[in-house]
């Protein structure tokens, strides 16, 4: 799940680090009276979406006094910013997050992430801030320094002090540093986050450390440990189809192909995506359904899947011993028959009772296209949409 950038700096600011002072507007009202409230001479209008590059899309701006404040917030809300994160669909900006300009001498980038191979939190850091890590990567990947904390132990002052000095710090800025790291590593364990990253972390004039920019994610699997992250949700910012998944207890991720796919285990659902463009199709949409796939849950997906306006042919792939063919059948069945597609439906079914699973399948006369294996049934899936675009 992710969160705003206001909302991931609150979390941070309980924990001790340092961010410029700033409020959050729905309107352009509100937005000139943060700026009042929050005073100087500049300040930044941000728009909040879920996605980094917001900058380069246009959503955020400099404002020079409340005039410029209320112009670019009028500007910004209801917009659809597209970056390079979002994708053509772009994100809706509902809210915006008014903060009081800072002048950087610097600007630093720091990372926290899950070392999966490792099984580690690794704080990634670079003296070169405000873009993207790939992009530092792929100019200098000797500017990155990447440590792996100890879990027995956490991130200890001394871990903390090397990479301060290691991105070029002053010695009398380290002390906030590692206040700074300290506290974001407690964040990323106590919180069940994924991803944590602070890009700008800014030097100041004034010799201060702040945080100019937020992003966390967290574990779903966790969230019912932490109701108060689980509440920073915004479904505006998620793809609806994916909203719908999840609310459903279904494993989705939208893609822009024209094939849907209804699969049961990540790893077969890889494979399945493989083969279709393998066969020169393209995928519209990852869809786990897990270990249960009950009638009512292939029911749901089904609903899920049809739902997208792109998918010409849907494919059933679905294999293992936990779930029963006949049970998968007879979902399939249910759901042909109360959905009533106008699209193709391939169906392969492997595993713990699948000759009646295709005995059912054959009986319903429902018009499903059946295949032996998964090269064979990518293939034609694929050729199903080819005679729907002829």
């Amino acid at each position: 799940m992710e969160i705003h950038e206001y909302q991931a700096k609150a979390i941070l600011a309980d924990y001790g680090v340092s961010i410029p002072e700033g409020g959050l507007a729905y309107s352009p009202e509100q937005a000139t009276y943060r700026a009042s409230e929050i005073g100087g001479e500049q300040w930044v209008v941000k728009a909040q979406i879920h996605s980094g590059a917001r900058g380069q899309a246009g959503g955020i701006k400099l404002c020079s006094d409340e005039r410029e404040v209320w112009e670019a917030a009028d500007e910004l809300l209801g917009k659809r910013l597209v970056t390079p994160q979002t994708g053509e669909r772009g994100r809706g900006v509902y809210r915006l997050y008014v903060e009081a300009a800072v002048s950087a001498e610097r600007e630093i980038y720091l990372g926290f992430v899950l070392d999966r191979s490792a099984e580690r939190v690794m704080v990634v850091a670079s003296a070169v801030g405000g873009m993207a890590i790939e992009e530092i990567a792929a100019a200098d990947p000797n500017a990155i320094v990447r440590v792996n904390v100890e879990p027995a132990v956490g991130l200890q002052a001394f871990e903390a002090r090397e990479i301060a000095f290691a991105v070029g710090l002053d010695a009398s800025l380290v002390p906030q540093a590692v206040q700074m790291m300290t506290g974001c590593y407690r964040v990323f364990g106590e919180l069940d986050a994924t991803m944590l990253e602070i890009n700008p972390l800014a030097v100041t004039a004034d010799r201060r450390l702040l945080a100019l920019d937020a992003k966390m994610t967290f574990d779903d699997n966790a969230l019912f440990r932490h109701q108060d992250v689980s509440e920073l949700r915004d479904k505006s910012q998620e793809d609806p189809r994916e909203r719908t998944a999840v609310d459903r207890g279904l494993s989705y991720v939208g893609l822009d192909g024209n094939i849907g796919c209804i699969i049961n285990g990540a790893g077969l659902a890889m494979a399945t995506l493989d083969m279709i463009k393998h066969a020169g199709g393209e995928p519209a949409n990852f869809l786990d359904i897990g270990g249960g796939a009950s009638p009512e849950r292939v029911l749901k997906a089904f609903r899920l899947v049809l739902s997208d306006d792109n998918v010409e042919a849907v494919l059933v792939n679905i294999f293992a011993g936990i779930n029963r063919r006949d049970w998968v059948a007879e979902g399939v069945v249910q759901a042909l028959q109360q959905l009533d597609p106008s699209v193709p439906v391939v169906v392969r079914l492997s595993g713990t009772n699948v000759e009646e699973g295709r005995r059912i399948l054959a009986e319903a006369d429902v018009g499903v296209v059946t295949a032996d294996s998964l090269a064979e049934a990518g293939t034609r899936a694929v050729a199903a949409t080819e005679r729907s675009a002829a």
